[in-house]
């Protein structure tokens, strides 16, 4: 018998708690599950035939993400937006995340360009279709930046800050006319960023993030407002 000669493509094995994590994540990011919302472990379980074993595993991760609160005696809910919390994710951003791109752009590589280049054409596929998380994309653009020039434990801390803003960039960027400015913003900075202008990515980064934070500021007075 002959043996094949084709290139085996690499297996990507994705276990339960994984895949379950992907769907509840979209849920509570689509509003499917709103805030405040009880998680009822048991009808999760028998709905998608599974035990709770991975998904007390999976609410645990959505609990690091900031996206579920844990109750003694009454599980999780869903956590609700809030003034106080953008404040933080994004003022903690605004610390680390411009000074770590600056960084970043002075060592990157012509690996880490095309990773980048790729990350935000990837953003802008998804901005035009409208048929997908606009949050996560927008995240693997922005830590694409910082990867290259960054510490291991401080990229972890950038990474769990941004998996916490997820929710209010997809708010942030539910208003119309948002996209396309973020669109340009994205692409004004990625162009500092190979050019390796290192003064200019921080100026960029630190206004676009600002900014983000500023309409964030507007919308959730609106939304306190209305509630």
């Amino acid at each position: 018998m002959k043996a094949q000669t084709g290139k085996i493509q690499p297996l990507i094995v994705r276990t339960i708690s994984d895949q379950l994590y992907d769907i509840l994540r979209e849920q509570i990011l689509s509003g499917a599950l709103a805030a405040d919302q009880p998680i009822r472990q048991d009808a999760v379980a028998a709905e998608l035939n599974i035990s709770k074993i991975p998904l007390r595993e999976t609410l645990a991760r959505l609990e690091q993400d900031g996206l579920v609160v844990a109750h003694a005696k009454r599980g999780f809910t869903v956590a609700t937006l809030s003034a106080s919390e953008a404040e933080e994710v994004f003022e903690l951003r605004i610390r680390l995340e411009p000074e770590a791109a600056a960084k970043s752009s002075l060592v990157a590589t012509a690996a880490d360009h095309k990773a980048a280049r790729l990350h935000l054409s990837e953003l802008e596929s998804v901005i035009r279709h409208k048929d997908q998380d606009h949050s996560l994309y927008n995240r693997l653009f922005h830590l694409s930046l910082v990867q290259p020039g960054t510490g291991r434990l401080t990229y972890r801390v950038l990474e769990t800050t941004s998996v916490i803003a997820d929710r209010y960039v997809r708010l942030h960027l539910s208003t119309q006319g948002r996209d396309k400015r973020a669109v340009e913003e994205h692409r004004q900075l990625l162009k500092a960023w190979i050019n390796r202008d290192a003064a200019e990515v921080e100026t960029l980064l630190t206004r676009h993030i600002a900014d983000t934070l500023n309409d964030l500021r507007n919308q959730l007075a609106s939304k306190s407002a209305i509630g």
